[in-house]
């Protein structure tokens, strides 16, 4: 990536119906957007046989494909049916991914399960390094995301997500800057504070993370539990203009992935207020 890019969690609502992800990659195109996101959080919604045409039709209109993965995951699982389903997900989502082209997948990894946070991502850790050695095996060169959890019974604290980037070379971050905000219950909701996590990140994992981000923002509502549900900008208090000026000053390079429910529009909005920054 030499730039930042915007572009849709799934395919764009103003697609012609019926819609499909072929239909939707040359949507983003139409509107003037850079990405999409390949939503496999309910199921791999893509068989092995499209892969391919994803792959191509994405390279002809120049637009960077991310992906995120089954909500369906647990890698601190204490039931060891689950915690293998979930590592199966995981691995099973990557393959077709990387057969459509797919740059960067992320997942909300795990719960903490009332364990010590450590304990937690130590069992993580020991989950993802069999998944990377699963992905090496078959060839599979893409990134694996630990995103920001909402919720605080998720794993995906700034500190957590930067561990486990530096214990393993296939991993980075997926700044969820929305979820930063509900996570913490408002309290960041700054200039100030959204550029505390970039600074977090140059300094433990270089200039490297900041070349290579895979982003999410929306608007967020939440209760005292963390994140609630997803709005649009125009309907939340988080000053996203301050996190369009962290991305700026900081010559952020990679893929923001708009999650609001008016995808495209809150896409079209980012991208012009970073623009006009």
């Amino acid at each position: 990536m030499n730039k930042l890019l915007f572009g849709t969690a799934g395919i764009p609502c103003s697609t012609p119906k019926p819609s499909d992800t072929i239909k939707g990659i040359e949507q983003v195109k139409k509107l003037g957007l850079d990405t999409m996101e390949l939503e496999f959080v309910r199921s791999i919604n893509i068989k092995e046989d499209k892969a391919e045409q994803v792959r191509s039709v994405a390279k002809k209109n120049e637009v960077v494909l991310t992906c995120h993965g089954q909500y369906f995951v647990n890698l601190n699982a204490h039931e060891k049916s689950v915690l293998e389903a979930s590592k199966k997900r995981i691995i099973d989502a990557c393959k077709i991914a990387d057969k459509a082209g797919v740059w960067s997948i992320c997942y909300h990894m795990a719960y903490y399960m009332k364990d010590a946070k450590k304990i937690a991502y130590e069992q993580i850790k020991k989950a993802v390094k069999e998944i990377l050695q699963k992905l090496e095996n078959n060839g599979i060169n893409i990134w694996l995301r630990p995103e920001t959890g909402g919720k605080l019974s998720q794993f995906g604290e700034i500190d957590e997500l930067i561990k486990l980037s530096q214990d393993f070379q296939q991993v980075l971050p997926c700044i969820d800057w929305a979820h930063h905000y509900s996570r913490s219950l408002g309290k960041i909701n700054s200039y100030e504070r959204f550029r505390e996590i970039a600074i977090e990140l140059e300094k433990h994992l270089g200039r490297n993370a900041l070349d290579n981000m895979h982003c999410h923002m929306e608007g967020i509502e939440y209760t005292d539990k963390g994140e609630k549900n997803h709005v649009n900008l125009k309907d939340c208090p988080i000053d996203y203009k301050a996190v369009v000026k962290v991305w700026k000053e900081f010559k952020m390079k990679g893929v923001i992935t708009c999650e609001s429910p008016n995808i495209e529009e809150d896409a079209l909005l980012l991208k012009k207020t970073y623009e006009n920054n």
